[in-house]
């Protein structure tokens, strides 16, 4: 390869996911929310504007904003460049943030889409869980007729079964799931489908599976079937707390596992009389798979999280749970970086209790499907999916959510809901379910005067704000008293104005560029660089501020008049607009970038065939 060949290419800023990528918070929602779109318009006080742009997206905002696993506070700008005195850089408040918009829109109704006139396909979803809905929520308002079938008597699945009260009211669920049963969806409660083949017998268009992973692992250990009364599945216990068949606990409780749904056992256990609730895993505790506020929080509630320890057996007298038996391990990683848990030789070590709740996974569990159906599943028993189309074996049956690959989050399931739609839009019409029409996108210049832009690109110094919670002993007394209490306009605002913008990008246009430098001496993170041009590895060395994190790309122009290159750092970027303030000749421009996903409807469709439909040829 020679050296020319070995230098970088023009940025093609054309394609669709270059600036997409750059809006890191969008890029790594499931759902690619338009995250600093409606965090500016929380920030004008513009509530419902917010909530709609959140809702065409992922649906349930009041739900999202208090349960999300916010995969998108991981990848927000703001915790790699903010400078404070804490130590600890941290994202924007997204997801707070969302719950804002939630509390204090107004009456969305009237603004929920109009429903066309029925096309006369029929779709059925089994379970009303947040996949299920977001498929209904895409595939009504065209026109289907759309029918869910749930075996409890209301929506929201795990979203009401497996959350407790106190982190989600049940008044939340109602709202967000009336909006979309409200559309006209055929909602069949209490009615637990039994045979997929039975179903597919019902001539429906399209089956969509959407019944979550309902089984949670047992933990087989000695002594466990003789004390099986005190001993609890983690998500049927939760379930049973939320329609009140479960009112009290043991005052000595153990919680076995380290995900979300054991700090929600935990926290539930510490509001039924549980006086001694601790949580036991056998990893380490940054090896846990519970989001780290979750730890934080119920840490914060008195629950100490003991790590490192192995269960052995249940000690029990009489039946009567007495404790468990635990093995006392430590982590050895290999060269290649695999964990053993070694024994460490101390004394194995009694926890008394009285309860036990496991919570160390779930398993899909499809009983109802019969495996001669056509349906094919994999060694684990999940079902075989086309890739990024959730459609089964049998072309017109598709999964989604937990259903599909397993238990993740309600934005996942909700980013799995609406590719189904598009996929199942496309199959009733005679389309290659396959093809996956490329997201709409719009670039348009913030510019207002010499040095005004449309939006607010003043880089606010606050830190992150703490949401308020309500006092211990409310909290903990009742488990339907929400904990948190959310943000009020004054601190919502404050703590929008610490968004970056970064879907406001920095253009390059190197025919006006005169390269004065200008730029690279303005910037105050010296993201800029003009340099010749080579290979990636070694221009990432060579720039003004070397650029470490490869999986950010840069932005480099075309070769300039003296033969160098423009190199923008896109990780570190502030978004401030200073590059183009100072620009003498307009070389640099803000432009914000908006990005449509594919939904369902003509615009996922084969163009071509829509017009031609609409000619009635």
């Amino acid at each position: 390869m020679t050296l020319q060949e070995r230098h970088l290419q023009a940025t093609n800023v054309t394609n669709p996911a270059y600036y997409h990528k750059v809006v890191d918070c969008q890029w790594a929602c499931p759902a690619h929310t338009p995250v600093p779109e409606y965090i500016r318009l929380i920030g004008q006080g513009r509530y419902s504007d917010a909530y709609m742009i959140n809702w065409v997206s992922n649906v349930f905002p009041g739900i999202l904003g208090r349960t999300c696993d916010r995969p998108c506070e991981p990848a927000c700008r703001r915790g790699r460049v903010e400078e404070n005195n804490t130590g600890k850089p941290e994202p924007v408040a997204i997801c707070r943030l969302k719950r804002v918009a939630a509390d204090n829109k107004g009456d969305v109704k009237a603004r929920m889409p109009k429903v066309a006139a029925p096309n006369g396909k029929r779709i059925v979803c089994v379970g009303a869980g947040p996949a299920s809905l977001t498929v209904a929520r895409d595939l009504v308002p065209l026109g289907y007729e759309v029918t869910v079938f749930e075996g409890e008597a209301k929506a929201g699945g795990f979203m009401r079964q497996q959350i407790p009260h106190f982190r989600l009211p049940e008044e939340v669920i109602d709202e967000e799931t009336g909006y979309i049963l409200d559309l006209g969806v055929k909602f069949k409660n209490k009615q637990r489908v039994e045979s997929m083949k039975e179903l597919m017998e019902q001539g429906y268009d399209a089956v969509f599976v959407g019944c979550g992973a309902p089984r949670g692992r047992v933990l087989d250990l000695p002594g466990g079937k003789k004390a099986s009364a005190n001993i609890h599945i983690g998500i049927d216990w939760l379930a049973s707390v939320s329609f009140g068949h479960v009112t009290k606990v043991g005052k000595r409780v153990i919680v076995l596992g380290g995900g979300n749904t054991a700090m929600d056992c935990c926290r539930s256990a510490r509001r039924l009389g549980g006086e001694d609730v601790k949580v036991i895993v056998r990893s380490g505790y940054e090896e846990m798979k519970a989001s780290p506020w979750e730890k934080e929080d119920a840490q914060h509630e008195g629950i100490p999280i003991i790590n490192y320890h192995v269960p052995k057996c249940f000690n029990h007298k009489d039946g009567q749970l007495t404790g468990m038996t635990f093995e006392v391990v430590s982590a050895v990683y290999d060269e290649k970086g695999k964990r053993t848990l070694l024994p460490t030789g101390v004394p194995d070590v009694i926890f008394e209790c009285d309860t036990v709740l496991v919570a160390v996974g779930q398993e899909n569990s499809f009983p109802w499907i019969e495996r001669d159906c056509g349906i094919e599943f994999d060694r684990w028993g999940l079902p075989v999916l086309g890739k990024d189309t959730f459609q089964s074996s049998i072309p017109r049956v598709f999964f989604g959510g937990d259903a599909a690959y397993g238990p993740k989050n309600i934005i996942t399931a909700v980013a799995h809901g609406h590719e189904a739609a598009v996929s199942i839009d496309r199959f009733i019409n005679g389309e290659d379910v396959a093809v996956r029409p490329a997201p709409l996108t719009q670039m348009m210049s913030q510019k207002m005067g010499i040095h005004e832009w449309s939006y607010h690109n003043d880089v606010s110094n606050d830190v992150r704000f703490k949401v308020p919670w309500a006092k211990a002993e409310v909290a903990l007394a009742s488990i339907r008293v929400e904990v948190e209490l959310g943000f009020d306009a004054g601190t919502a605002f404050k703590e929008a104005s610490r968004c970056l913008n970064c879907d406001v990008q920095t253009v390059f246009n190197r025919d006006t560029c005169i390269e004065c430098d200008a730029c690279t001496d303005v910037c105050p993170m010296d993201c800029i660089t003009f340099t010749s041009n080579g290979d990636e590895t070694d221009l990432r060395s060579r720039l003004n501020a070397p650029a470490h994190h490869a999986a950010q790309d840069l932005l480099v122009s075309g070769e300039l008049k003296t033969g160098r290159i423009m190199v923008k750092d896109e990780d570190v970027c502030l978004h401030c607009g200073l590059c183009a303030e100072r620009c003498p000749t307009g070389a640099w421009d803000m432009q914000k970038f908006l990005l449509n996903t594919t939904v369902a409807g003509t615009g996922c469709r084969d163009k071509q065939k829509v017009h031609h439909e609409a000619l009635g040829v």
